[in-house]
């Protein structure tokens, strides 16, 4: 029947006429493409026939007076002067409510092995974001099952959360945790420029059954041109957005932004663009901005969009570009830190250096109290922690503090809890601080 349904989408994408140009030049991995400026525009895929066979995609970068500069989507073996390229004109993407449970790549091909099919409305890759003045608020706080995040982090509907963490100190393992605790419709995965051999064992092991079950998992591997690895963002966006238009509540999981404005600045420079913020080029701030304020809150009668963008952090350097861009958006930041991984506490979450702007409108007066004593002795016992290691502290001599020795190792293991509800976790965080 969805294949039925189809067939007048698929119709309607017929064109009567096929455009046709040839390669006058390649240099430094651009292909140059002469015969299209006529009526090609930024962002046009074309397809090329190398003389070995097959096609090989490409989008256009950049326009000169005589020619189109091509970024292709593969190697380039066989492309040669003359060789034939066909302009297909913008990409769309037509995402279904099959698409639940699925993998699919960003042009929207199934990489399950199942066939796929496609929904009835074409949409863009990167549309506007909902008016401003006509999205709704931020929602009702949402159950994580992680205590951490039902209490000092409230997640609410429609917020839009940074996850900030350096290679292996379990920023995956959260995120799987999210997709299989957050109370959600949908959830929506991107995967950007993973490794291979981590995809399968990502829906299988790390998402699991249960959490693919409800999810959409949009990948493109670190091997795939920059254009695809750009495009996988995009296009799980324009997913979230198919299912947000609905009236669902859609969970958002991005990683990585880094490797996604990585992609850009490789498709930047090569169109051209010069490099200056520590090697990003300037349109690198509005590409991760335009992305992050398509989720959130939704139009009015329509759905929320609840994001989580993971950002690679090297040594933990929250003022690296893509971070402190990313932040400045963004509804709170939760900063996952290594030596806390080190010592085996999961999730590796250092409070201090977090915050959800959620608070104090997602937590009642008793709960926002309870919160304050949390950060406050977390923070007494950070300030003396090597006076303390050293054995240098005496008991007795600060009240506070002393209350903050006596609480931070039950405090530390309450991070680690898993949570049943909100409200459960509370009344275990103020037995903690009893």
């Amino acid at each position: 029947m969805d294949k039925i349904r189809s067939i007048p989408a698929r119709m309607g994408k017929l064109r009567m006429a096929r455009r046709f140009g040839m390669v006058t030049g390649v240099h430094g991995g651009v292909i140059h493409v002469g015969g299209l400026n006529a009526h090609a525009a930024l962002g046009d895929r074309v397809s090329l026939v190398p003389r070995m066979g097959g096609a090989l995609g490409a989008e256009v970068v950049a326009l000169h007076p005589e020619t189109a500069a091509v970024l292709p989507e593969g190697p380039t073996e066989g492309i040669a002067i003359g060789t034939e390229a066909e302009l297909l004109f913008a990409p769309t993407l037509a995402p279904a409510d099959s698409w639940v449970g699925r993998i699919v790549d960003p042009l929207g091909r199934p990489l399950d092995g199942r066939p796929l099919v496609p929904g009835l409305r074409e949409r863009a890759y990167r549309p506007a974001p909902p008016p401003a003045a006509s999205r709704n608020r931020l929602g009702p706080r949402l159950r994580t099952g992680l205590a951490v995040f039902d209490t000092l982090l409230p997640l609410v509907r429609g917020q839009r959360m940074g996850l900030f963490a350096g290679s292996g100190v379990g920023k995956s393992t959260l995120l799987s945790a999210l997709a299989k605790g957050v109370a959600a419709d949908v959830v929506v995965v991107a995967l950007v420029g993973e490794r291979g051999r981590e995809l399968r064992e990502f829906v299988e092991e790390v998402l699991g059954p249960e959490g693919l079950a409800r999810s959409v998992v949009v990948a493109a591997t670190s091997d795939q041109s920059p254009l695809m690895r750009r495009r996988c963002a995009w296009a799980a966006m324009t997913v979230a957005e198919h299912f947000r238009d609905q009236g669902r509540h859609v969970l958002f999981l991005a990683d990585s932004i880094t490797r996604f404005a990585e992609a850009h600045r490789e498709i930047a420079l090569s169109a051209g663009e010069s490099p200056s913020y520590r090697g990003f080029p300037p349109s690198v701030s509005h590409l991760i901005m335009s992305l992050a304020e398509r989720s959130g809150p939704g139009p009015e009668g329509a759905g929320d969009i609840t994001a989580v963008f993971s950002v690679l952090v090297a040594g933990s350097d929250m003022e690296e570009p893509v971070a402190d861009i990313l932040r400045g958006v963004l509804d709170g930041h939760v900063v996952l830190d290594r030596a806390i991984a080190e010592r085996g506490r999961f999730p590796a979450v250092d409070v201090l250096r977090s915050v959800s702007r959620s608070l104090p409108q997602a937590a009642s007066a008793e709960e926002n109290a309870l919160i304050a004593r949390a950060r406050a002795a977390l923070g007494a016992y950070a300030e003396s922690e090597l006076m303390i290691r050293a054995g240098l502290y005496a008991q007795g001599s600060d009240p506070k503090l002393d209350e903050a020795v006596r609480i931070y190792p039950a405090l530390d293991q309450f991070f680690t809890r898993d949570s049943p509800t909100p409200g459960q976790s509370f009344a275990l965080l103020a037995q903690t601080l009893a």
